[in-house]
């Protein structure tokens, strides 16, 4: 084979991790945690297709963000139909519960999600262009407490893992009887300024865009503009304070942040975010909303919902800035078998079987490597207990068991190996 005919190592697309052990077991911790803790509040799981029609997200997120004209994999696919791989988890939820009438029945509809999503950004620490989201959603009740208990939820997740060092940020964007008069207001102000054209185009479709511009001279200029919190009406004012009411007696700690823009056009009255400072620039670690209207702008009843998206990566790294070990996530098995000749590899196969059967964690050496290298492979996996068993022990009908934390090893019969083992595990 000539140089030029040797194959080219390839790697990962850019901007798109890998999780490969160890590190992945810390991943999968977090993931499956956000997940339990969601399912422990009622939110049973939806497994979303990975791409959708595009029409579903131009008009579910909004043609004016960042992720639909700038952010999206959009492509046509066989039939020439013009499909998107997902960027967020609500748009096809809904899009879910209105073509299977999950919302004909109890009210509201809790339901979970996780899995990747896929956003064409500049690939950067924290942000990536395959981002890894765990999400819920409670649709078809407008009421505050629901609001509280998304977002106490939110916070919950991100404490089960032991996670402190970030804060929730939360502000309301009003409603369809006040928006539109602080639309008018908030154009007038920005139409003054001496904007780009796309700057301006984008304060002509959605003005409260321009106040999430991250560029600082845009920052600079809008430092003064009017700002939705202090133009509530009445309905969405009390609706926010009985949510910040309920915040304090669910002993969840916020600030208010006024000049919050949350990146997708759905959201109304309740909004929030959760930053965490030790991740730099990019120091949102998930958020949500309410959003009412959504589901009728997708041909479906006139009902509210709220959510959340979490970010797996994101919780991920600032528990590396925390310096955050999860408990366990180092151990592959609990228990790893060591057999030492033929007839003790077949009895041992069938005993690391049993093990498994009974839910133990287990694996065992292979090859015809000797006891010392074998006790390696114990090692590695940071096992709790090894077995051993030579031709000696399958005499005896016996097991070694060896304790591996406390350097202590006992004798126990093959029968009794999976009842003694539970008993300590």
């Amino acid at each position: 084979m000539t140089d030029s005919t040797k194959f080219q190592a390839v790697s990962a697309p850019k901007g798109v991790p890998d999780y490969v052990p160890p590190a992945s077991a810390t991943f999968i911790a977090v993931r499956d945690e956000f997940a339990r803790q969601a399912r422990r509040a009622g939110y049973q799981h939806i497994e979303l297709p990975v791409f959708e029609d595009t029409h579903l997200f131009a008009r579910g997120v909004g043609e004016s963000t960042d992720v639909v004209s700038k952010e999206m994999y959009t492509f046509a696919d066989r039939g020439d139909r013009s499909v998107t791989l997902r960027p967020e988890g609500t748009a096809g939820v809904m899009r879910a519960v209105i073509e299977h009438n999950l919302d004909r029945g109890q009210l509201p509809v809790k339901l979970n999600y996780y899995g990747p999503f896929f956003r064409y950004e500049r690939p950067q620490a924290g942000r990536y262009r395959q981002l890894q989201q765990v999400g819920v959603e409670a649709i078809g009740v407008d009421d505050p407490a629901l609001d509280a208990e998304i977002i106490a939820l939110a916070d919950r997740c991100y404490r089960s893992v032991g996670l402190t060092g970030f804060r929730l940020e939360l502000t309301s964007l009003g409603d369809s009887t006040c928006r539109p008069a602080y639309r008018e207001k908030l154009q007038k102000f920005l139409f003054a300024l001496p904007l780009d054209e796309e700057t301006r185009r984008r304060a002509e479709i959605n003005p409260l865009r321009v106040l999430d511009d991250k560029r600082e001279d845009v920052r600079e200029m809008t430092a003064d503009a009017p700002l939705m919190l202090d133009y509530l009406s009445d309905e969405s004012r009390e609706h926010f304070e009985t949510v910040t009411g309920l915040l304090e007696d669910l002993q969840v700690p916020f600030v208010i942040n006024k000049r919050m823009v949350r990146g997708l056009d759905y959201y109304t009255k309740t909004c929030f975010e959760f930053v965490h400072d030790g991740l730099g620039a990019q120091s949102g670690i998930g958020g949500g909303g309410r959003y009412d209207g959504l589901m009728a702008q997708l041909g479906g009843q006139d009902l509210s919902g709220i959510g959340f998206g979490l970010g797996v990566d994101r919780t991920v790294l600032a528990l590396q800035a925390e310096g955050v070990t999860l408990d366990g996530v180092d151990r592959r098995v609990d228990v790893y078998g060591v057999a030492l000749g033929a007839a003790a590899k077949k009895a041992l196969a069938v005993l690391v079987n049993d093990l498994r059967a009974a839910g133990i964690s287990a694996d065992m050496a292979y090859g015809d490597r000797g006891l010392k290298g074998a006790m390696k492979g114990a090692d590695r996996a940071n096992a709790r207990f090894a077995l051993v068993l030579g031709e000696s022990e399958l005499e005896s009908g016996e097991v070694q068991v060896k304790n591996l934390a406390e350097h202590s090893q006992e004798a126990v019969r093959l029968d009794a190996v999976v009842e003694t083992l539970q008993a300590v595990l």
